[in-house]
């Protein structure tokens, strides 16, 4: 078998205290969010869980039963799926369901009456994004319906749920719009015989800045691992480190052009390493031409377009070796690029730099060493 030339490495204790100053922070009434692999970060279920969160949420079904595959016995919670879904599995398998519209409802009703056991559903109300969750017109309807089949045994109704759109700006004034909105959806669902214990309203950014506080549990997800959407606090701790090794390096005179299109073109004569890892493996390609990495304790550029398999460091007057290795990014602590510096290299956020790194580069979990910030032997 041949050696890994890239890593990424997670660091579970970072996962484990960020994790653990969320369940503070919220009360202990954390929900980890681990959709899309947990933001890239892979098999942390348990950590999270140890370290206090309360309940798991991610996006599908199939998320959901590859966690109760893996022994995570904590409620799950599924919010965004198709009627054509198998809500019989997801009901069998223990999983809460999020119902937007009573088209859906009606759907996981057929799979709770298949299984032969109640669906326990949160219903979504839509709070002002127009993405998912009822509106606000179709809110009283769905909790009349959702009453009625709840009377009939096919499910019970365990939370309310909506999502804020500008939370990162706590003086947002849509911010007091959508928390009445939610408010007001659980005021209806109560006129309508439903008593739901669980309301959920604030992630991340509404959890930091106090924007969607007061309405239970908290969806922590991005901040889990080291991102804050509202920049409204330096405590978190990233939680990844990106290496590649030196596949050739070579000394170039001035005037010597780099990858497609030759878009950058060396003014002196430099040294250039080349590094197996690419756009193919989640580097943005937006991020050509702006983006450094940590060589030999000093940030070098990357220069020329990013290909799908490699990117090219101007190295200046140091020729790296073959196998020496190059951090693409991590914690910082080191002087190395964050996530954050990617993110706007690249012009996107840091949710998308770390969920689009791909499964070319295999996940290490470790730990930081507190006293040097260096990784430790595997957790």
């Amino acid at each position: 078998m041949q050696p890994t030339v890239s890593e990424l490495i997670v660091h579970d204790d970072a996962i484990r205290e960020n994790t653990a100053a969320f369940a503070r922070l919220t009360g202990d009434r954390l929900m980890a969010v681990l959709k899309a692999d947990a933001f890239g970060h892979g098999a942390i279920a348990h950590s999270v869980l140890e370290a206090g969160a309360k309940s798991i949420g991610v996006t599908s079904i199939d998320e959901a039963v590859a966690l109760r595959d893996g022994g995570v016995d904590a409620p799950i919670l599924s919010w965004l799926n198709t009627p054509e879904a198998d809500f019989e599995e997801a009901v069998r398998r223990r999983i809460d369901l999020a119902v937007p519209s009573v088209e859906l409802l009606a759907a996981v009703v057929r799979g709770a009456v298949r299984a032969g056991l109640p669906a326990r559903i949160h219903l979504h109300i839509d709070v002002g994004m127009a993405r998912d969750g009822c509106a606000a017109a179709d809110w009283a309807p769905l909790c009349a319906l959702a009453r009625e089949v709840e009377a009939s045994g096919s499910v019970r109704v365990v939370g309310i749920m909506g999502h804020m759109s500008c939370a990162d700006d706590p003086a947002d004034p849509q911010n007091a719009r959508e928390r009445l909105v939610f408010a007001n959806a659980i005021r209806t669902a109560s006129r309508r015989g439903l008593a739901p214990a669980v309301p959920h309203l604030a992630a991340t950014a509404a959890t930091l800045t106090g924007a969607g506080g007061g309405f239970g549990v908290h969806r922590i997800g991005a901040g889990l691992f080291g991102i804050d959407p509202s920049a409204s606090t330096d405590l978190l701790k990233p939680a990844l480190t990106l290496t590649s090794r030196v596949v050739s390096s070579r000394e170039v005179g001035a005037g010597t052009g780099v990858g497609y299109g030759l878009d950058f073109v060396a003014s002196d004569r430099t040294h250039l390493a080349l590094l197996p890892v690419g756009y193919g493996d989640g580097l943005p390609r937006e991020a050509s031409g702006r983006a450094e990495v940590l060589v030999r304790g000093r940030r070098r550029p990357l220069v020329g377009r990013f290909s799908m398999d490699m990117v090219v460091v101007d190295t200046g007057e140091d020729q790296l070796q073959p196998g020496e290795q190059v951090t693409v990014f991590g914690p910082g602590a080191e002087g190395e690029p964050t996530v954050a510096e990617w993110a706007a290299w690249a012009r996107t956020i840091p949710h998308e730099i770390v969920t689009r790194l791909g499964s070319r580069i295999p996940r290490i979990h470790r730990t930081i060493e507190p006293s040097n910030h260096t990784q430790g032997a595997a957790a």
